[in-house]
């Protein structure tokens, strides 16, 4: 379910930023881009743990900002089928209910999964 992946991302710089503080800059940067983002291979970022390389920056030509390949450890949520989670239920109607997982909203449908209570008695 959690994970700690190491990961890149391409930061893309404006000139304006460039100084002695772009590298206070580009972190911001990094976390503002990447946290609380959703990613179809590794699933949702919650949060940067380290930053391991901000490479070094390389001007495009003709905008002249500078783009910057950067690696980093984040930890991942990523649940997989048949994975047991804890949910908080926030609303329930006669098709089944609602559930907060984490920043994921799971919706279990009446039909399906839940048994009737002539079922559950009998446990």
């Amino acid at each position: 379910m959690f994970f700690i992946k190491e990961l890149t991302h391409t930061i893309l710089l404006h000139p304006s930023y460039f100084g002695p503080r772009m590298l206070q800059f580009l972190e911001s940067k990094l976390y503002s881009d990447v946290e609380g983002t959703c990613s179809g291979q590794f699933g949702y970022i919650i949060a940067v743990v380290s930053i391991l390389d901000i490479g070094k920056g390389m001007v495009l030509s003709g905008s002249g900002q500078a783009e910057f390949i950067t690696r980093y450890r984040a930890i991942v949520f990523k649940p997989f089928k048949g994975e047991v989670v804890d949910g908080v239920v926030n609303n329930v109607n006669k098709m089944g209910f609602f559930a907060d997982v984490g920043p994921l909203t799971v919706f279990v449908s009446h039909q399906a999964s839940i048994p009737d209570r002539s079922a559950a008695s009998l446990f």
